[in-house]
């Protein structure tokens, strides 16, 4: 049974966002790591490691969500 485990460093998930989602997912994980306090280094270290594989601030920051959302193809 340990085989069908996902290991450690191992790809757990490929996940397909809209820019609206993208924008949601990063300004959510940016709120969670300055909410974690210091003795939750480990977990502001993976949150770190996620924000790292987005885009920078500055494209998330050109996301037009009000945009985003009038338009009807996405979800």
């Amino acid at each position: 049974m340990a085989d069908d485990l996902i290991q450690p460093g191992e790809i757990a998930y490929h996940l397909d966002l809209t820019a609206a989602q993208l924008k949601i997912v990063y300004t959510a994980l940016r709120s969670l790591s300055d909410d974690l306090g210091h003795e939750e280094h480990d977990i502001k270290r993976v949150v770190a490691s996620v924000l790292d594989k987005l885009p920078d601030e500055h494209d998330i920051r050109a996301i037009d969500l009000s945009r985003e959302l009038r338009d009807p193809g996405n979800p």
